[in-house]
């Protein structure tokens, strides 16, 4: 058997990310310790590792971002490792600092690489500096109107303004015209300090037209730093991704090969370790520019797993105890297409307005090359206290073609009652011919869905799915294994799509 890698490893979030690490431990035959909070008391995530721990009330602040205590936990129970995910502490650089300083490794990057990757004026300074292209626009953040003035107009309109300490979007404007400057920077410095309490923003071109097209990168203790392939990342609402693919439609080989390689000098320049992930945009030339590095393990990381063959995870836990970069890693290639979609607990049709309730049914789609990473099961309470991601559906084919297909059906086969989900928004964009083409910019929902009409499932539909759905019992499921209730599908009798749900035409 070989050489346990930690005593026992404390999972610090919780969702589908938890499932996802604790079934990576397993593989490693580590133990795990789940935390949650006294809203997640019966979460799928809380029931499928070893041991769990309530770690305080539903507010983040008092128990998922509350370091002291998820430290004095990890070392209650005997844990020697703490794996963040992503989202609540994954990118707090003292987190890391205080697991050190109680002698628990992390398993993600160091704190000072995290510390300069998530201010994004120096981040473009030391990729400046590393040869990695930027983004034209200013060297550095300021207060003064006349720098940004004279960024803009060497940069040229429209530009954008960034919180420096931002991302997901906010403290983020487009300026079309001089006359919109000074108000946009204004209220962006107000956006950003009431998100991150740093109202610093800078300048830089505003790309139009772009893709959003990251490189996943692993690096070790020994002088390894690789990149595993890109990840397309372009559609987006709100600037968040709710759909992933890889190979990029838009890379040739020696635009891949370049991009690749500014990856991993990325990484290198910022002293990084652990696995990681470098974004850019594109330009409708082929221009490629530096944009953020994220510090963590992503969501859409399944994708790359599901073309390479690796487990970023098993990785991510193999380095953080001083091991290399897994041999088979080195010279990897990609095979077939990968795509994945964020299913969400929310009102596509409301303005992604976040759905909260009880999951009264719950069905997985099932078949070769499909895969699902959950955080519920039959008889989860979703609740607003967090991010409304439920799962990831990803799934693998020869060509892009026949993953779009896939992903189509296995969409129509996920069931989920009793709340409402993004899932027929996400079949309407893969159905989009904007979509088969290979034109996923940026702004594909804004150009291509605003004039998606609804109309209402018939009443008497939805009220014979009520009616058989009031009649099942609440299933109590004890561990994450059982995601498939074991009653009767409704589907058999009723043929409704979901509860409530409006159907696209």
């Amino acid at each position: 058997m070989a050489e346990k890698l930690f005593r026992k490893i404390l999972v610090a979030n919780r969702g589908e990310i938890a499932v996802r690490i604790i079934n990576a431990c397993r593989l490693l035959n580590i133990p795990t310790l789940a935390i949650y909070s006294t809203a997640d008391i019966d979460a799928v995530h809380a029931r499928l590792a070893d041991e769990a721990v309530e770690i305080g009330p539903p507010p983040p602040l008092e128990s998922y971002l509350a370091i002291d205590k998820i430290i004095a936990a990890a070392k209650s129970f005997g844990c020697d490792a703490v794996h963040p995910g992503y989202g609540f502490l994954a990118e707090n650089p003292l987190f890391p600092e205080k697991c050190e300083q109680a002698g628990l490794a992390f398993i993600g990057p160091p704190a000072d690489a995290m510390r300069l990757m998530g201010n994004k004026v120096e981040a473009r300074a030391k990729m400046a500096g590393a040869g990695v292209p930027i983004i034209p626009g200013m060297k550095g953040a300021g207060a003064d109107l006349r720098m940004f003035e004279n960024a803009a107009f060497e940069s040229g309109f429209p530009v954008l303004i960034k919180a420096a300490a931002g991302g997901g979007g906010k403290g983020m404007r487009i300026v079309q015209q001089p006359g919109e400057l000074q108000a946009s920077i204004e209220a962006a410095m107000r956006e950003a300090k009431k998100a991150f309490g740093d109202d610093t923003v800078y300048l830089e071109k505003y790309i139009e037209n772009p893709r959003h097209i990251e490189f996943q990168v692993l690096a070790d203790n020994h002088g390894n730093t690789i990149h595993l392939f890109e990840r397309e990342c372009s559609i987006q609402r709100r600037h968040q991704k709710i759909i992933e693919e890889t190979p990029s439609v838009a890379l040739t080989p020696a635009l891949r090969s370049r991009m690749g390689q500014a990856a991993v000098r990325s990484a290198e320049a910022a002293g990084y370790r652990n696995a990681g992930t470098v974004e850019f945009l594109v330009d409708k030339n082929g221009g490629f520019y530096f944009l953020e590095m994220n510090t963590r393990i992503q969501v859409e990381h399944p994708v790359t797993e599901m073309t390479t063959g690796a487990d970023l995870v098993v990785e991510q836990i193999r380095i953080a105890a001083g091991k290399e970069i897994s041999e088979y890693l080195i010279d990897i290639t990609q095979r077939g297409h990968a795509i994945e979609c964020r299913i969400y607990a929310e009102d596509a049709e409301d303005n992604f307005f976040p759905s909260s309730g009880d999951i009264l049914y719950y069905e997985e789609p099932v078949g070769p090359g499909i895969r699902v990473d959950s955080g519920v099961t039959g008889g989860t309470t979703v609740g607003v206290e967090y991010d409304p991601i439920l799962a990831k559906l990803v799934v693998h084919a020869p060509t892009r073609e026949l993953a779009i297909a896939k992903m189509i059906n296995a969409l129509r086969e996920y069931k989920i009652l009793g709340i409402k989900t993004s899932k027929k928004f996400l079949i309407d964009v893969l159905s989009h011919p904007e979509f088969h083409a290979g034109r996923t910019y940026t702004d594909f929902i804004d150009q291509n869905m605003a004039d998606r009409k609804v109309d209402i499932v018939p009443a008497l539909e939805v009220a014979a799915a009520a009616s058989s759905l009031a009649m099942m019992e609440k299933p109590k499921a004890a561990t994450a294994s059982n995601t498939r209730a074991s009653q009767p599908s409704p589907w058999q009798t009723i043929g409704a799509w979901e509860i409530g749900m409006r159907i696209s035409k």
